[in-house]
């Protein structure tokens, strides 16, 4: 059966292994699962298994385990972070020192917290994921610079004009059509890729995570 209660969707944005873009469910038999991301198109969605056309090219198939949770993403703003918002920044190291982001995603209050902390991040090479509050923001001559706290630590973020900015939206297996863009969160099992989560594209918005 599949929920689409936000505050339900634990999205992975934490390193799955600890916690990422939500911490999968922990099974006794299975505590280290090994974690894998699934970016692409949907090819197909049929009962318990969805099959999507990866960025890489291949095409898998993710099994969805019972109770697993849905939600889209919607448009936002630079302008929409606040000072106590809770984010999850993809970000690579810039040439002249610091991080630059590559895109943010401002979670609904419900999921404040949610894979809390800063780890390696396979958006692409060398980048990073941080999950954190945002301590303050301020306007630059290039985009905004945030300064983000997590577990009595801070970093600071430049987000450059351009940077794609999401929310969590609803979204329901109507929206789960061929063609359209998923990330998720997923867990290596004998199957293949098992699934607590998915995020989709709709209206035109994609998951840029």
């Amino acid at each position: 059966m599949i929920k689409n209660i936000l505050p339900a969707l634990v999205l992975q944005l934490s390193a799955i292994a600890s916690a990422a873009i939500l911490p999968a469910p922990v099974h006794a038999e299975d505590q280290k699962a090994e974690q894998v991301h699934v970016r692409g198109n949907i090819v197909n969605y049929s009962g318990s298994v969805l099959k999507v056309k990866t960025r890489e090219g291949e095409t898998v198939d993710v099994t969805l385990a019972d109770s697993w949770n849905l939600a889209g993403v919607a448009n936002a703003a630079v302008t929409d972070i606040k000072p106590g918002d809770f984010v999850g920044i993809a970000s690579l190291p810039r040439t002249g020192g610091g991080d630059g982001a590559l895109e943010v995603l401002i979670f609904p209050p419900a999921m404040k917290g949610a894979g809390e902390g800063s780890y390696g991040w396979d958006l692409k090479p060398d980048s990073s994921m941080t999950n954190a509050t945002v301590a303050d923001a301020v306007k630059g001559v290039d985009g905004r610079t945030v300064t983000v706290s997590y577990h009595g630590k801070e970093k600071k973020i430049s987000i450059p004009d351009g940077t794609p900015v999401v929310t969590i939206a609803p979204a329901t297996k109507d929206d789960l059509v061929p063609g359209a863009v998923v990330f998720i969160p997923a867990e290596k099992a004998a199957s293949g890729a098992l699934a607590h989560q998915v995020l989709v594209g709709k209206n035109g918005v994609v998951p840029p995570m």
